[in-house]
């Protein structure tokens, strides 16, 4: 499975992610609204980006989120933890600027990720913060289950993993 597939839709493209990309993605990013829900809330520092955004890079399943009406570089998102032989993928690190938040774009651009990702796998997982309760409610929008949480070391679930299968977006 190619990890960094170039996905266009009628309003959005998604390409992968590019060292040159860091101002225009920074320039969404350096919202601290975008982040207050998230368990990582200071990830409009430009430090705490630039480290961010040097692991998508080194991740080789990251992306950029373009809206094809302005040309503009809105969010971003990655597919990791590819498993071949148990055919699942993680679909994560997703964020749109605010301005995007509540329409159709978080939908189109997931539904374009999973929508490539089934001709692979047969399982999506997707990590959510226990407090990112927006990205809860899109997970439950779109057909997600929680399948379990992650654990922290000193063995406190914490965020929940919800879960979309071939079969269920399939018959949706």
């Amino acid at each position: 499975m190619n990890l960094q597939p170039t996905l266009i839709e009628d309003t959005i493209l998604i390409r992968p992610l590019q060292k040159e990309d860091f101002d225009n993605l920074y320039l969404v990013a350096s919202d601290k609204l975008l982040w207050e829900q998230h368990p990582n809330n200071d990830r409009y520092k430009k430090e705490v980006f630039e480290d961010f955004f040097q692991k998508a890079l080194d991740s080789k399943g990251a992306f950029v989120i373009i809206d094809q009406n302005s040309n503009e570089i809105i969010g971003s998102s990655r597919f990791y933890d590819y498993d071949e032989k148990l055919k699942t993928i993680v679909i994560g690190y997703t964020f749109i600027a605010r301005k995007y938040w509540g329409t159709h774009y978080n939908r189109s651009i997931k539904k374009m990720m999973m929508d490539y990702a089934f001709n692979d796998i047969d399982k999506i997982q997707f990590y959510v913060g226990k407090t990112n309760y927006r990205s809860q409610k899109a997970m439950e929008k779109l057909g997600g289950k929680i399948i379990g949480y992650t654990t922290a070391s000193n063995g406190v679930e914490e965020n929940p993993v919800y879960e979309i299968t071939k079969q269920t977006w399939l018959n949706k």
